[in-house]
C-alpha cells in the first residue's frame, strides 16, 4: 500500500493515490491498523508523509561512496540526527541559507519504524519496519565538515531549514521483502548524478536497525536515513553544489519520485 499524507480542502488527509491529483481516502493514522474508505479526496499539496520522532541518519553506507571520499568503511553504523526543523515535503524548495554555498544532494532510502525496538537481532530487524520512502539528505559540506563552524559534528550541517525532504508517500514494507535490491538515483537539472543499488550499502537495513537498538530504543515513527550512493556533488571536480534554479530528483525503484527545486 502507497500511503500518501496531504492537504485536501483546508484538511491533513492520508490517502492511497489514484493519480498526482486525487487519493482514495485512508482511515486510521500511524502506526495503524489502517483501512481504506470510500471516498476519493482531492490531493492539493503533496505533505511529508509522516512527521518522525527523530530523524536518525547513517553516514557512508555505501561501498562505492566510501571509495569516492577517501573514508574507510566502518566497523559499524555511523550515526548522527537530523532535526525536526529540517523536515520538508515533496516539491517544497530547498532554500540557501546565506551562511553557506556548498549545498549538496544525497539520495537516500528512508525507513519508517513501525513499532518501538531495543536490543534486537539481524534476524527479525525487517519486522520493525513499517515501510520505505525516498529522501534526501541535503548537507551544507562546510558546515558539516569545518571544527570551527561546527563543532566537530555532523547535525549542525545536516539540519538547515528544508534540508530533509521525504517523500512522495510511504510504501508499505509488505511491498518491498528485500530493501537491498533497489536501484536509486539522483537527477539534477537533468543531470543523472547518482545511479546506484542499494545491493551496494555496507550495512543492510536489518544490521543498521539491530546496530542502533543495541545502544538506543529506536521510536516508533523514527525515520533512518541510511546512506548515500556515490556521485554526490563534494566528490566530484570541480564540485558540484546546488544554486538556485536548479531541480533535485530522488527516485528508488518501487516507491517513487522525490521533486525539490532550489531557491536563494
Amino acid at each position: 500500500m502507497r500511503i500518501a499524507r496531504f492537504l485536501s480542502s483546508g484538511r491533513i488527509r492520508l490517502g492511497t493515490p489514484l493519480n498526482p491529483h486525487e487519493a482514495v481516502e485512508i482511515i486510521g493514522d500511524f502506526p495503524g491498523p489502517f483501512s481504506i474508505g470510500s471516498a476519493t479526496l482531492p490531493i492539493d499539496k503533496l505533505l511529508a508523509p509522516i512527521l518522525p520522532t527523530d530523524i536518525l541518519c547513517v553516514g557512508l553506507n555505501y561501498h562505492a561512496h566510501a571509495k569516492e571520499t577517501g573514508g574507510t568503511v566502518p566497523e559499524n553504523p555511523m550515526l548522527f540526527t537530523k532535526t525536526s526543523n529540517a523536515l520538508s515535503a515533496p516539491l517544497v524548495p530547498i532554500i540557501i541559507p546565506d551562511c553557506t554555498n556548498q549545498i549538496d544532494y544525497e539520495a537516500e532510502l528512508a525507513v519508517v519504524i513501525a513499532r518501538d525496538a531495543k536490543n534486537i537481532s539481524v534476524e527479525s530487524a525487517l519486522e520493525y519496519v513499517f515501510g520505505y520512502t525516498c529522501a534526501n539528505d541535503v548537507s551544507a559540506r562546510d558546515w558539516q565538515k569545518n571544527f570551527n563552524l561546527n563543532g566537530g559534528q555532523f547535525t549542525r550541517g545536516k539540519s538547515f531549514d528544508t534540508f530533509a525532504p521525504i517523500g512522495p508517500w510511504i510504501v508499505t514494507a509488505d511491498e518491498i521483502p528485500d530493501p537491498q535490491a533497489l536501484a536509486i538515483t539522483c537527477t539534477v537539472s537533468g543531470a543523472v548524478l547518482q545511479n546506484a543499488s542499494t545491493a551496494d550499502m555496507i550495512f543492510s537495513v536489518r544490521q543498521i536497525i539491530a546496530s542502533l537498538s543495541r545502544t538506543m530504543t529506536i521510536r516508533a515513527g523514527s525515520v533512518i536515513l541510511t546512506g548515500t550512493p556515490s556521485g554526490v556533488g563534494a566528490a566530484r571536480t570541480p564540485p558540484r553544489w546546488l544554486v538556485a534554479g536548479d531541480v533535485v530528483v530522488v527516485e528508488i525503484e518501487k516507491i517513487g519520485r522525490l521533486e525539490n527545486p532550489v531557491r536563494n
